[in-house]
């Protein structure tokens, strides 16, 4: 199943981290957050993708277009056409690329309409951002969206608490602490998206049409929105404490996302 990934916004709230570097280029582990999702998608089978480029969109073009050169060893002989010896493989040699420029200033329902031409093949197609990682079973995702039979799915999940939780008795003794808990109340989208094709009726070519607004209401007016529940791990990319977050989890051997 192809999978559409929305890389093109300005990532503005994260711009203290690396104001040279598109938001899905800054590097977890010493890789970019791109090429974690990626990884996660091939992991199940799903290694066929289309980038929605914007926003200093020709470095992610120059990672894929280099990408043979940075992740190989290889001989170069000077002053020859083909003059490059590959002498190592690497896991994404199958993997197949497609990075299409959906504008500088498009908002993400124009930029999804923008790659229709590369998604409408098939009868359903996952979507995601450039900028959440989580160990979403994407098997029983897309099992769960074929048998409801609805245009969307949205990946729902409880994100991460911010802050740490006293519960005290009335004369301030605290009774309980908990270290950043975990939300309690409603879901929010996770982003993991799967689309039945039908889904590009709902949007259109204007750069100001935003996927999580118009579009989405008129699904759910139509009763065409599922939501599948992750309980799981999930984290943003929004700040430089969630870089800060994704790095220390990186370093962890049992990192939830790395399943490779």
């Amino acid at each position: 199943m192809n999978v559409a990934i929305l890389a093109g916004g300005y990532g503005t709230r994260i711009r203290d981290v690396d104001e040279t570097l598109p938001k899905p280029m800054i590097p977890i582990g010493g890789i970019p957050i791109l090429w974690h999702i990626m990884k996660y998608y091939a992991q199940w089978g799903h290694d066929q993708f289309v980038i929605c480029l914007g926003y200093k969109g020709n470095i992610i073009k120059d990672f894929f277009l280099n990408y043979e050169a940075h992740t190989r060893d290889c001989t170069v002989t000077l002053g020859k056409t083909h003059g490059i010896e590959y002498h190592s493989d690497h896991a994404e040699a199958h993997w197949r690329v497609t990075l299409a420029d959906t504008g500088l200033t498009a908002m993400t329902g124009a930029r999804i309409k923008r790659v229709e031409k590369y998604l409408c093949r098939e009868s359903n197609f996952l979507l995601t951002y450039g900028d959440a990682v989580g160990d979403v079973n994407l098997d029983e995702l897309i099992t769960f969206h074929e048998h409801h039979g609805r245009i969307l799915t949205i990946t729902g999940v409880r994100p991460p608490g911010r802050f740490g939780e006293l519960a005290c008795d009335n004369d301030g003794e605290v009774l309980e602490f908990n270290e950043k808990p975990q939300v309690t109340g409603g879901l929010i989208s996770g982003g993991y998206f799967v689309c039945r094709r039908e889904v590009f009726q709902y949007l259109d070519n204007r750069d100001e049409v935003v996927f999580e607004k118009g579009p989405m209401d008129s699904l759910v007016a139509d009763r065409q929105v599922m939501v599948f529940r992750h309980s799981g791990f999930w984290q943003p990319w929004d700040t430089s404490r969630d870089y800060q977050v994704l790095n220390s989890l990186w370093d962890r051997a049992d990192a939830a996302w790395k399943i490779w």
